[in-house]
């Protein structure tokens, strides 16, 4: 049960990492970029990256770990994944709000859409 979680846990911060370099990639340089997206994004192993680019394991490692430090960093100062999660969830509660609406011509559920219309533009 404990290696499923870590399995688990490996695959959000994957996940996670992916959403980083989405909004933030373009702000590496080239060379960090290609090393990133090689081992995150292509899943080659840190030999496989230092065969190809001529430098040690150790240097991949080591660039990995900075990467994803910098990346966190923009995250930490910016947010924007934050907010885009924020945003995603708020729209998709105004998806289901819509449909319970109109199939009940609910009031209630009108006015929770508008709030959360609101919040969302709060956000932008």
């Amino acid at each position: 049960m404990k290696d499923r979680e870590s399995g688990i846990e490996k695959l959000d911060e994957l996940v996670h990492l992916s959403m980083l370099y989405d909004f933030y990639g373009e702000l590496l340089s080239e060379h960090k970029k290609r090393i990133f997206e090689d081992y995150i994004l292509n899943d080659l192993s840190l030999s496989e990256i230092a065969d190809e680019l001529n430098i040690s394991r150790q240097g991949v490692h080591d660039m990995v770990k900075r990467c994803t430090q910098e990346l966190k960093d923009y995250e930490e100062k910016l947010s924007l994944v934050k907010k885009f999660s924020s945003i995603k969830h708020k729209l998709n509660n105004i998806k289901e709000l819509c449909l319970d609406a109109v199939k009940l011509a609910d009031i209630d559920a009108i006015k929770n859409i508008e709030t959360l219309a609101d919040d969302i533009l709060k956000e932008l």
